[in-house]
């Protein structure tokens, strides 16, 4: 009896998991105390557990190598997948809270590196809060490439503090990317996504991409269709509001 036929939670068509049996809330509390194992520091970050092709044992850990995209709230892992094959030198990590939706993810990926070899090697994810423990994973300059789609909109004034696009979380941001590196946000709420906007045009560090940019980065593109949010969004002929920001440094440190 095949793998597929004992356990009900992997399609027998697909081989990749079923999204049923890991079914969450939409969003969860990122102010609430949950309890999994964070990483005391970036470089105790096990990169042997999440790339294990690529580093066979923590002790043979290439220290040259490091991720660099960072997909936060990642969801059931849409956009990992894509980006996985878009750039296939790149390590890249999804963070989650939630934790069926991190199995899911998990499951997704080693599904996909057995149904292709040698692919999706450098996609992993961690269930983590990313507003308490951006540090614990990232250095200084580290990650070229920072993701925020369809967050939780926290629509009542009193939670927005909960907002994972805020002044205080943004200096966070930016000590982790690096001089031009890029923060993606999309949403299908209009006032989160004046939200945002108006965060990183108020932040010292960041500038808007212009129009040309935009057209011209394969990422934008996937923003609306790579993720299941998204492609909910479109088949109901919602809206979507994009902001697309790049790390720089501040005007009063350039002379």
């Amino acid at each position: 009896m095949s793998k597929n036929e004992v356990n009900p939670t992997i399609s027998k068509s697909t081989g990749l998991p079923r999204k049923r049996f890991y079914r969450a809330r939409a969003h969860s509390n990122p102010l609430s105390d949950s309890h999994f194992p964070v990483s005391i520091s970036p470089s105790h970050v096990d990169y042997s557990l999440h790339y294990p092709q690529l580093f066979p044992s923590a002790g043979q850990a290439d220290s040259s190598k490091r991720i660099q995209f960072a997909d936060v709230g990642c969801g059931f892992g849409g956009l990992l997948i894509s980006l996985s094959t878009l750039f296939p030198e790149t390590l890249m990590i999804g963070m989650e809270l939630r934790d069926k939706v991190t199995e899911y993810v998990k499951e997704r990926i080693s599904s996909l590196r057995v149904a292709n070899p040698g692919q999706y090697q450098n996609v992993s994810v961690v269930r983590t809060n990313s507003m308490k423990y951006i540090p614990n994973y990232f250095g200084k300059g580290q990650l070229s490439k920072m993701f925020f789609l369809f967050p939780d909109p926290h629509f009542k004034e009193k939670n927005h503090r909960r907002r994972v696009i805020s002044p205080f979380l943004l200096d966070e941001y930016a000590y982790v990317l690096e001089v031009g590196g890029i923060i993606y946000t999309i949403t299908d709420v209009e006032e989160l996504g004046d939200w945002m906007k108006s965060c990183l045009e108020n932040h010292p560090m960041f500038e808007a991409l212009t129009k040309k940019e935009l057209e011209a980065d394969p990422v934008v593109k996937l923003l609306n269709s790579a993720t299941e949010e998204g492609q909910k969004v479109a088949r109901n002929g919602g809206q979507t509001f994009q902001a697309v920001f790049r790390r720089i440094v501040p005007s009063d440190q350039t002379s």
